[in-house]
């Protein structure tokens, strides 16, 4: 499947690969060499299951005919979601062919299988272009590394399905620039600033909210030479304003599990963590 960069397939010959690879399937049901992971990501939808099932259960060549039949015409009527799906399978699959034989063991795993099923359940209710590409780096890069464990993999398959593309443009602007201030990352993303008391600037306070308490961001605070951060000393009276939510004082950074769901969902080949 893996192809060199001279020889690199068109998006309809990528597509029509995995059609193949659906109509692979003997008369024991054994799959081919990517069927557990075909089966698995399209079982998972349910405008796919039910053909996907019903294609594994009939073993008789007419039966199989029939249901051949029934794929022929439902592709016809829901042609560029079902390319849009297949090329997606197709570009994680190439990815991790090109990884070796070494992660066989684990795309056949009901661990990684598991995760694919959740997946592309995620990948099926995503309302944008960004979040299906986010489950799918997210997918090729759990197969293809360890450097995190499944339950954090299941964590990050939660947060794209919780937040929404807003919530993605903060966290890469945080990543981007170590040390952003709230109104910083504003302004970036922002052509002008609203009021205090718009409700801009409430959602936005929920935002960063939203963020702290679920562990993906943090006040930027220096650490020690053992990583312990450092002591803040407390200067001046308290003053009876609230923090805007546009503040330019406090800063923020990442956490380490922010930083490995950048990585893990934003691109394409997972690389070392930035300390």
């Amino acid at each position: 499947m893996s192809k060199s960069d001279e020889d690199k397939l068109s998006k309809e010959e990528a597509i029509e690969i995995i059609k193949s690879e659906l109509a692979k399937i003997d008369d024991k049901g054994q799959k081919t060499k990517w069927g557990r992971f075909l089966t698995s990501a399209l079982g998972s939808i349910p405008w796919v299951g039910g053909v996907i099932a019903a294609g594994a259960a009939l073993h008789g060549e007419n039966e199989q005919g029939k249901v051949n039949k029934l794929q022929q015409i439902w592709l016809e009527e829901h042609q560029r979601k079902i390319d849009e799906l297949a090329y997606t399978i197709y570009q994680i699959l190439e990815k991790l062919e090109s990884a070796g034989e070494n992660i066989t063991s684990r795309i056949e795993s009901e661990e990684y299988l598991s995760l694919v099923r959740q997946g592309f359940k995620e990948w099926d209710n995503a309302e944008s272009f960004e979040k299906k590409e986010y489950v799918r780096k997210l997918l090729t890069n759990a197969c293809a590394t360890s450097l995190t464990t499944d339950d954090v993999i299941q964590l990050f398959i939660d947060w794209i399905r919780t937040y929404h593309d807003t919530h993605f443009m903060v966290i890469k602007e945080i990543y981007k620039n170590v040390g952003i201030t709230r109104g910083q990352i504003w302004n970036n993303l922002n052509p002008t600033q609203p009021q205090e008391d718009s409700m801009e600037a409430d959602l936005y306070k929920l935002l960063i909210r939203d963020f702290s308490t679920g562990g993906i961001i943090r006040q930027h605070r220096e650490t020690d030479y053992m990583g312990r951060f450092k002591k803040q000393s407390r200067r001046g009276s308290k003053s009876g304003t609230l923090t805007s939510a546009f503040d330019d004082e406090k800063q923020y950074e990442l956490t380490e599990l922010g930083k490995q769901f950048v990585h893990y969902t934003m691109e394409e080949v997972v690389t070392k963590i930035q300390q």
